[in-house]
């Protein structure tokens, strides 16, 4: 069967430094990513030196402020770039989403004095961070969190379990989301824990079906103490930091889903003109070359989405419901884009030995995770139609 090497995503990009960005990422891709990557994912092994690369790259805080280490890339850069990273291997790159949204509480609600002491090291110094929202009775329903904070002189003990923590357990530092007074979205408070926290344990990475590579864990705090200093924002105001988060944080979603989308493509052009049955390509069958024409429609559709809404945000205007959009777009446009390409490839698809498998397989995690696609559905009709009548 002959090679059909996939051509590079025509991308509109609005700088020339953006343009030597994303050839950079490329690069690191062609030789320290893809080549390592179904290999990695099988062992469940995490690349934690492929995030060191990056962090030296200056590839973990691109949308920061260079004043403390980030990029000074518009948004619309860098989900490019993500897509680019989830495309060869979505650990990596639905990982720098995570850590990006890590890292939007200090950047958004911090002092100045706290953005100084610890942005630096977290966007450019070789850390790695996690978000601290979700627990095992409270997902959709995040209001409804039960971590507690109580204050204690100047410092404040931090009792509960987080759920479903991507780098739970080898984080260099978590934003943690805990309640501070009483019940409801205002009792919620935003604090930095650092990874290394007396107290702080996690329990052993959840056995998922697909990546593996990733780290998944419940994480549990036992009394442990945070100075006020490594407070953010004011009391109470934790809730609206995790929700201006979790906006920015599906646009990194929705990027990451086109990436694998876009791999999945890749991969059944190329099985679909070099395959021959009954003496020609089985690309020249018009079942097929529909079912690719809809593939490249879903995934074009999605890219666009993603950056309208990504240039909205960079613009300073409102971008909430077009980021729901996105994600609820995207997410749903790379499960049934990795799922045709298994049919494309037909019991070949089923294997272990191409990669289409691995695709659909880390395409459904991203119709759950940063607010399921039921709930972007939720968001979506309460910007049309305002909230519910109870």
């Amino acid at each position: 069967m002959p090679d059909r090497a996939p051509q590079p995503v025509e991308r509109q990009l609005p700088t020339e430094e953006a343009r030597d960005l994303v050839a950079l990422v490329r690069d690191i891709v062609q030789r320290e990513i893809a080549p390592r990557a179904a290999e990695q994912e099988d062992a469940g092994r995490f690349p934690r030196e492929i995030f060191t690369l990056l962090s030296e790259s200056g590839l973990l805080g691109l949308p920061y402020d260079s004043e403390f280490g980030g990029g000074d890339q518009p948004y619309e850069v860098y989900l490019q770039v993500l897509e680019e990273l989830a495309s060869a291997r979505l650990t990596v790159g639905l990982g720098v989403s995570v850590h990006s949204l890590a890292c939007h509480a200090l950047a958004g609600y911090g002092t100045k004095e706290q953005q100084a002491e610890h942005l630096p090291a977290m966007l450019g110094g070789g850390l790695l961070g996690a978000y601290c929202l979700s627990e095992p009775s409270s997902g959709s329903d995040a209001a409804s969190l039960r971590t507690k904070a109580v204050r204690d002189g100047s410092d404040w003990v931090v009792t509960g379990t987080k759920a479903w923590i991507t780098h739970g357990g080898i984080a260099d530092f978590y934003t943690v989301l805990a309640r501070t007074g009483g019940e409801g979205a205002r009792g919620i408070t935003a604090f930095l824990v650092p990874g290394d926290a007396e107290g702080l344990s996690a329990a052993a990475p959840e056995k998922k079906m697909g990546m593996k590579g990733s780290p998944t864990a419940q994480l549990h705090f036992d009394g442990v103490r945070v100075p006020d200093a490594r407070r953010i924002g004011e009391e109470g105001q934790g809730f609206a930091i995790a929700l201006s988060a979790l906006d920015s944080g599906r646009l990194g979603i929705a990027a990451c889903a086109i990436g694998v989308a876009q791999a999945a493509l890749d991969e059944a052009l190329a099985y679909a003109t070099g395959r021959e049955q009954f003496g020609r390509p089985i690309a020249d069958f018009q079942g097929l070359r529909f079912m690719l024409a809809d593939m490249a429609t879903q995934i074009e559709a999605g890219r666009a989405l993603y950056l309208a809404a990504a240039r909205l945000r960079d613009a300073g205007r409102p971008f909430s419901r077009q980021a729901a959009m996105a994600k609820l777009f995207c997410t749903d446009a790379a499960m049934k884009v990795t799922t045709d390409a298994v049919q494309v490839l037909g019991g070949y698809g089923y294997t272990a030995d191409f990669p289409v498998e691995r695709f659909m397989r880390e395409a459904k995690v991203l119709q759950i995770v940063e607010g399921t696609n039921q709930i972007q559905r939720m968001v979506i009709a309460r910007h049309l139609a305002g909230p519910e009548t109870r």
